[in-house]
């Protein structure tokens, strides 16, 4: 498994335990700490399950298939703007009861970076699962040249009944 994957992987657990914690201090001190909701929600689910897919898909993508990753460069590049758009967010949400003007500037901030971040895991996908020029090329030759002439489709082969 590559360290890419591995690591969104590991953060996708880290960012678990954050939304878990978050959970219990809003069930434990309510009064308090319900304006935490969106840092949980985001937490769980851009932190915890979104790095899952990503680490997930990351790995079982070039194998289904059969292409290399278009670029594993852009994946670590995904890697580190996801965790830190994210955290900034998170943290935006838990600065704004507080200090508001802080809590709002991490807050776009990292929507900016975490929107990118889909952009670079969204660019690496498409690029992986489409079939290379020169291979969509080469299967139109071969599949023109099986067509008989004037029509759209081949013919279906019939194979010959048994001598008996």
């Amino acid at each position: 498994m590559e360290a890419f994957v591995r690591n969104f992987l590991r953060s996708s657990l880290i960012w678990l335990a954050v939304a878990a914690a978050l959970g219990v201090s809003m069930a434990l001190w309510p009064a308090d700490h319900l304006a935490y909701r969106p840092a949980h929600a985001h937490a769980a689910l851009l932190g915890f399950v979104s790095m899952f897919i990503f680490g997930v898909a990351y790995h079982v993508i070039p194998r289904f298939t059969g292409r290399p990753l278009e670029s594993r460069s852009l994946a670590r590049i995904h890697l580190w703007l996801a965790n830190v758009g994210l955290a900034l967010m998170v943290g935006g949400w838990l600065m704004r009861p507080t200090w508001y003007r802080t809590g709002d500037v991490a807050l776009k901030v990292g929507a900016v970076v975490s929107a990118v971040a889909l952009g670079c895991f969204i660019y690496n996908m498409w690029r992986t699962l489409s079939e290379p020029a020169a291979a969509k090329r080469a299967r139109q030759t071969v599949l023109s040249a099986e067509r008989p002439a004037g029509k759209g489709r081949p013919l279906p082969l019939v194979e010959e009944p048994p001598e008996g």
